[in-house]
């Protein structure tokens, strides 16, 4: 069987910026080890289960189907998603385990106009259940923060060989259709080129974010569940959580002294002001900016956002870095003086290490 799972390195939050602690949730959750250290996929021990798709921020693990199934999910006026244990009907899925936060929002969305039906076969029994338990956790997540939302509906309807009472699907959107027709043709070709077939694509915004933006923006006025960047008092102006961001996801912009050189003072050649601006829809959630600040001044929470404030840019901070107030150097602390001043301050009016 042909994988139709693929790695886009360019996607890879290792990738895209370094890190020291790296990422590694696609391997920590493939249930079959069929991904190593470096990112590399084993064919014969991949079940195209989903779950890296599932936990991974960025797209690094994708589907080669997933365009069609978005394409799908609009087009069609119901939409029926089953997957390989459950008899065929409407889009086969690999498993329930590839939807993340964003696929089961995005899902909801189009129930609002549609029926959304999951037909499965016996989860419990299946192989493949660890990946299934990532995915409905990440539902369950939606669900605690939406709970008047559509309803999604989920069928158990095993396919054993003895219905064949399954609903046809339109061609154009049968998922193994074209390489059930390659795979009669050249079984060990397709299963050298097709894994690295779209391995070297590279997008900012992955594509269950892309597919839940097509669907807000059907309905402008709609609100859904976000998890949204915030910034206490406690922050100090430092910056490097939108340096580290690898989505680019925050901008940092800053406003110096208009003419430092006219100033008597050294203090006063400073920056005067700095400003924090998120990207919604380019954020991933990939915990990097909260990790990496020292003072834990950043925080989630659950926003009600609609098309408009999720794909435009939101002031979350402004403030003015901290200068020491002997020397003026820059300061990362909420102090009045630097490390160097404060151990050597004869008053001892201030210490770096209370």
């Amino acid at each position: 069987m042909t994988c139709q799972v693929v790695y886009h390195n360019g996607n890879c939050l290792n990738t895209k910026k370094a890190y020291t602690n790296t990422c590694r949730l696609c391997i920590e959750v493939c249930p079959y080890q069929a991904i190593s250290e470096y990112r590399q996929l084993d064919a014969q021990k991949c079940s195209e289960c989903g779950a890296c798709m599932a936990v991974c921020p960025s797209d690094g693990f994708v589907d080669t189907q997933i365009d069609k199934l978005y394409e799908y999910l609009e087009e069609t006026n119901e939409i029926r998603l089953n997957c390989p244990k459950a008899l065929p009907g409407g889009f086969e899925i690999p498993c329930l385990g590839m939807f993340d936060i964003d696929g089961w929002v995005t899902l909801i969305l189009w129930a609002k106009k549609k029926p959304v039906t999951l037909v499965t076969g016996v989860c419990s029994a299946c192989e493949d259940r660890s990946a299934c338990t990532v995915s409905v956790q990440a539902f369950k997540q939606v669900h605690s923060s939406w709970p008047d939302h559509p309803p999604v509906h989920i069928q158990v309807r095993p396919d054993d060989g003895r219905d064949s009472k399954g609903i046809e699907a339109p061609k154009s959107f049968k998922r193994s259709l074209s390489l059930d027709n390659w795979r009669q043709k050249s079984m060990k070709q397709v299963e050298h080129w097709l894994p690295n077939l779209t391995a070297d694509q590279t997008y900012l915004i992955p594509k269950s974010r892309q597919g839940l933006l097509q669907a807000l923006e059907k309905d402008e006025d709609e609100k859904i569940p976000f998890r949204v960047l915030s910034v206490s008092r406690l922050c100090t102006n430092c910056g490097v959580c939108a340096s580290i961001c690898p989505q680019g996801a925050l901008q940092k912009t800053e406003e110096w002294d208009p003419d430092p050189a006219a100033k008597e003072s050294p203090l006063e050649d400073k920056i005067l002001s700095q400003r924090l601006i998120l990207e919604p829809q380019k954020c991933v959630h990939c915990n990097r900016c909260l990790d990496v600040c020292r003072i834990e001044a950043l925080s989630y929470s659950s926003k009600m956002l609609n098309y408009r404030f999720l794909t435009g840019k939101v002031l979350i901070h402004e403030g003015s870095p901290l200068y020491c107030k002997q020397c003026g150097k820059r300061i990362f602390d909420n102090t009045e003086l630097c490390l160097v001043c404060s151990t050597s301050d004869p008053k001892g009016r201030s210490s770096f290490f209370l």
